[in-house]
């Protein structure tokens, strides 16, 4: 391509193909310029504003991979991808409404992605409409039955809509297809922890832990299992450990206070109460008053 341009420097297709072979190497910034090029010698290559839009993405430039999508999308109006594409960008700059739309459209032109269902579902989840979600993470999954994402999606959505049972065999499903990802097994425990099974959840985080140990919410999770189990001491250890990877979380101190309280280590509590209170927790502030007198 660099041959092809010296013969001919005016070429946009020359520019344009650098550009993805340099955004294919992971050239980001230099492929910008390619594209940029070629689209200035040829402003109706709806492919190089396309690809600007990606290279722009990659790059964290939002706003302006966002303008590229649109114009690729005013180009070329029937293409299913540049509406999936930019509905991407505008769930990113939580658009979700907008986004929802052209996701619909992509599904209108080419219902055949089951990609483009599962980002319409997540974009129906973030604005509370799990339902929608729901239907759309059924048909992603029919079509692709394999992704562990879309069972988590789904998990989620589900667990939003209180249907734990549904949510736990969505979670069953996607740590079947990915069992080293440690969230899935926290996600599976917060599930167990609501339908009160409680030595289920403490399993499950044990997992997620032995997978990723310096998650404090993982522990977290635990101490409130355990909490639960009147399994205080180990209650205090995981919020104790917690602690030490996030020491500015006034949650993790409200909770360990309040255990300790419980079992008869006043001052030690309340210097937990006082500590959450000073790192900006209400409740800590009403627990003091109740219990630090």
């Amino acid at each position: 391509l660099n041959i092809a341009l010296e013969m001919t420097p005016n070429s946009a297709m020359a520019y344009n193909l650098r550009g993805e072979a340099k955004f294919n190497l992971g050239d980001d910034e230099n492929a910008i310029g390619d594209f940029e090029e070629a689209i200035k010698l040829d402003p109706k290559m709806a492919q190089a504003h396309s690809n600007l839009g990606f290279a722009l993405y990659n790059l964290d430039e939002l706003e302006d991979a966002y303008f590229n999508f649109s114009k690729a999308i005013e180009l070329n109006p029937d293409d299913a991808d540049m509406y999936f594409n930019r509905g991407v960008i505008k769930s990113e700059l939580q658009e979700y409404i907008s986004a929802i739309d052209d996701f619909s459209r992509s599904i209108k032109l080419n219902d055949t992605d089951a990609e483009v269902f599962n980002y319409r579902g997540v974009a129906y989840y973030s604005i509370d409409r799990y339902k929608e979600a729901i239907e759309d993470f059924d048909q992603s999954i029919s079509m692709d039955d394999e992704d562990p994402v879309k069972y988590e999606n789904r998990a989620l959505a589900k667990t939003s809509l209180e249907d734990f049972k549904g949510a736990l065999e969505d979670f069953d499903k996607a740590i079947e297809l990915d069992p080293e990802e440690p969230e899935l097994y926290n996600l599976r425990g917060v599930v167990r922890f609501n339908l009160e099974d409680m030595t289920g959840a403490v399993v499950d985080y044990d997992l997620a832990i032995e997978l990723d140990p310096y998650n404090a919410v993982y522990y977290d999770n635990r101490g409130l299992a355990r909490d639960e189990m009147e399994d205080y001491e180990g209650a205090i250890e995981d919020y104790s450990i917690s602690i030490e990877l996030m020491p500015g979380d006034p949650e993790t101190y409200y909770q360990r206070g309040l255990i300790k309280i419980k079992i008869g280590d006043k001052y030690d509590g309340c210097l937990d109460l006082n500590t959450a209170y000073e790192l900006g927790s209400d409740e800590a502030r009403s627990a003091i008053r109740k219990n630090c007198k």
